[in-house]
């Protein structure tokens, strides 16, 4: 059954405006009733995480301002960044006590605003070589302070089941490391609010040619 010309029109306007929020990228094809509802689910993910990206932002204001946190929407989700330095000790995977009010407003949207989603917490470190802390490299220490906020989470009564964590080293930055300040930038913990819908790119549709070179064999 073929869908109507007007079903596949507004479809695309819809994914063009999904992907002007996000930036995301949607791969659908014409015809597709599945596409069409997953263009929906995913523009109903993006109304949600935009509400809890407004409540961060009225939470962690004062983090904000004194840019100890960025709250942005990225084609991954919803990203919570903290600087390392407001959470740990430097070459330390111990939170700070103080830091635990601010992991606290993070937690409260996560019971609240978007307690049907998933969390990601990824480690993130500058390419400073490991020398007197202990760690057998950056990978361990990125590791272990994403397990600590993992924790932190838990203790605060986020879900669990909801929650994962990575440590990516230094091989993910988000600016030059050969500046005091860049390095500071990469020293960070992001926590990831994660939508429903994930789209994955899908392989091209085979051609006519594949069967055309057969027959050339």
């Amino acid at each position: 059954m073929r869908v109507p010309k007007v079903i596949f029109i507004t479809s695309v306007l819809a994914m063009a405006t999904i992907m002007g929020l996000s930036g995301c990228t949607i791969i659908f094809q014409k015809g597709r009733r599945a596409d069409i509802e997953k263009i929906s689910q995913l523009k109903n993910d993006l109304i949600e995480l935009e509400r809890a990206k407004q409540e961060l932002e009225k939470r962690l204001q004062d983090e904000i301002n004194n840019n100890q946190v960025k709250v942005e929407m990225q084609e991954k989700g919803l990203v919570i960044t903290f600087v390392a330095e407001v959470l740990f000790d430097s070459g330390k995977a111990k939170l700070r006590q103080d830091s635990i009010p601010k992991l606290a407003k993070v937690a409260n949207v996560l019971n609240t605003t978007v307690a049907d989603l998933n969390v990601g917490i990824e480690g993130h470190t500058d390419n400073e070589p490991i020398k007197k802390s202990g760690w057998k490299s950056n990978w361990e220490l990125s590791t272990a302070r994403a397990l600590s906020v993992l924790h932190a989470l838990s203790e605060l009564r986020v879900n669990e089941p909801r929650l994962s964590a990575i440590g990516y080293g230094e091989y993910k930055p988000v600016a030059i490391n050969d500046t005091r300040e860049g390095r500071q930038k990469n020293r960070r913990v992001e926590i990831v609010i994660l939508p429903k819908t994930t789209q994955k790119a899908q392989p091209a549709e085979t051609t006519d040619n594949s069967a055309q070179e057969e027959n050339l064999k």
